[in-house]
């Protein structure tokens, strides 16, 4: 029996309870589903809920005394063995060993699609992360955001919603004109110029844009610009998603700033905005009066030289997200982009939309990796690209999200890099690995070779093996938690802690039996239990987009 299994049960009893006038509370006051969760102490029971207290108002009871009544119909609910009440109505369900075992079973049947709900079915979500400015290689600051964005839009995709994931190019304005004006500099071996980006990548741009455009040292400036800046772009874009896929990262749309002002997109949204009553003319500029909204100042969004600013693209980027049907929008900003949230809430507010539940803005902190050195290509900066050689993509995507989002982090690349059961990565994908040789020894010592029929839930009564269910039992629940609170950590943490039992099973239990002894159905059921620890090891590891190994 599942947590969603016997949430469903508790549900159909409240309502045959209200029918048959046992409880006294309208049918459309009962929950669809009644939340189950882990009590603290095990010897408490598998299961606890706290409905008694959730109905005791519109029931009009005391909670203690609607959970004795709900008591025996709780209890009479095929596979709960016992149902206990504790203090003012909590109520602690223990089910029997084969009901909770069976859970095994069925994991094994589902497969990649166990810890899958339907806790945010109907979102409809645009998720932007990264983000990270044409100009220049991927560095340690975007590699947080790329490992913590992806594990957000995979948990969000297992918990039932529609995710577009979406990088936003900001390949408009001034930086990408001193990107263009440094790469020319270095075709014609020309200083960098004021402003310009500096490094050694610059070099190696200028080098393929001049193998394409031989033509470029003969060209004025002002004619050569043009061709090189979109020569560079390309080829600075192509390293960012190479390097994007190479850390296992998946963007469905690359958004241009360049099409919001190619397809006067800026200006439609400033028109837009006015229509709403929030768009004000003063001192010969444009302005977006975000005062109402809580910023702290109003904004500028077209120049009193007629240039827009960042700000009206950054509406008008908004508006293109709502236009293509996204109800909710979540920004992953990094740690200097605290002043954004305001604006952003505000702009949404300006929109017409409901800013708690069209936008939410993630602010992430700094990250930092004890020892990392700086790019030899571009000089100042920690390059994705070099942290991949040396640690390798899981143990970054993992321990990346491994941690909230909100928290700074200092990375220990020794750890990381270590084979033992100090090293969190490691630990949990030993665990997979070890499910798959347990699996591939019983299957040579003829476990597996009968039919399913032999898999009995009862006998899997052993202590280790109980705490091993019951963590394999929580992980859909941790997973729709993961979504609703955008915190793929809650994943890891809990990877871990099965990896833990899973290794304290293996140490106590046999799957393939001592030498000597005879095969049995406890042997086959094992092989079960086996199985579906590998398997939501697998699961859990993909929504981190980490590999799982069956070989270590």
């Amino acid at each position: 029996m599942t947590p969603d299994d016997l949430s469903s049960a508790l549900a159909s009893a409240l309502r045959e309870a209200t029918q048959n006038g046992d409880l006294s509370i309208a049918v459309d006051a009962l929950p669809e589903q009644v939340r189950v969760e882990r009590p603290k102490n095990r010897d408490h029971g598998d299961w606890a809920t706290n409905i008694a207290l959730q109905l005791a108002k519109p029931a009009g009871q005391n909670p203690r005394v609607l959970a004795e009544l709900l008591q025996p119909r709780f209890a009479a609910i095929e596979g709960v063995a016992t149902v206990d009440i504790a203090g003012p109505g909590f109520l602690n369900f223990t089910l029997d060993t084969a009901a909770a075992a069976a859970l095994a079973k069925d994991i094994v049947e589902a497969g990649a699609a166990f810890g899958s709900n339907n806790s945010m079915a109907g979102r409809i979500i645009n998720l932007e992360f990264v983000s990270a400015n044409p100009t220049g290689p991927l560095h340690l600051g975007h590699t947080r955001w790329a490992a913590l964005g992806d594990a957000i839009g995979r948990v969000l995709r297992a918990s039932g919603a529609q995710v577009n994931t979406e990088y936003y190019i900001n390949d408009a304005g001034l930086q990408m004109n001193n990107f263009a004006a440094s790469v020319l500099a270095a075709i014609k071996g020309e200083p960098t110029p004021e402003n310009g980006y500096p490094g050694a990548y610059i070099d190696d741009l200028a080098q393929t844009v001049s193998s394409e455009h031989p033509e470029l040292r003969q060209l004025e400036d002002a004619a050569a610009l043009p061709i090189v800046r979109a020569a560079a772009y390309a080829a600075q874009m192509a390293d960012i998603k190479k390097t994007l896929l190479d850390f296992a990262v998946h963007f469905d749309v690359f958004f241009s700033e360049q099409e919001l002002h190619s397809n006067a997109a800026v200006e439609k949204a400033v028109e837009r905005l006015r229509e709403q009553g929030h768009v004000f003319d003063q001192d010969g500029a444009i302005w977006l009066r975000t005062t109402d909204f809580g910023d702290d100042k109003d904004r500028v969004l077209i120049r009193s030289n007629a240039e827009p600013t960042y700000f009206a693209a950054d509406a008008a980027y908004y508006l293109a997200k709502k236009d293509r049907g996204f109800a909710e929008k979540i920004y992953l900003l990094g740690a200097d982009h605290h002043g954004y949230i305001g604006r952003l809430k505000a702009i949404a507010a300006c929109a017409g939309d409901d800013p708690e539940t069209s936008i939410e803005v993630l602010i992430g902190q700094l990250v930092s990796i004890n020892g990392a050195r700086l790019s030899k290509r571009a000089g100042n900066i920690i390059e994705l690209r070099d942290l991949l050689n040396w640690l390798g993509a899981d143990a970054l995507r993992y321990s990346l999200a491994r941690y909230p989002a909100d928290s700074p982090l200092t990375l220990d690349p020794e750890q990381l890099r270590k084979a033992s059961n100090d090293n969190p990565v490691f630990y949990v994908q030993y665990a997979h690995a070890r499910t798959n040789a347990v699996a591939r020894n019983a299957l040579a010592a003829g476990v597996g070779s009968t039919p399913e029929a032999n898999f009995n839930a009862a006998l899997l009564e052993h202590p280790s093996e109980s705490e091993l269910l019951a963590q394999l039992a929580a992980f859909p629940a941790v997973v729709a938690d993961a979504a609703r609170f955008r915190e793929p950590h809650r994943v890891a943490r809990h990877l871990e802690v099965l990896a833990g039992a899973y290794h304290r099973w293996y140490d106590s239990c046999r799957v393939v039996p001592a030498a000597g002894d005879e095969i049995d159905d406890a042997n086959r059921s094992r092989l079960w239990l086996n199985n579906a620890t590998g398997q939501v090891l697998a699961n859990g590891l993909g929504l981190l987009g980490v590999s799982a190994p069956e070989r270590m």
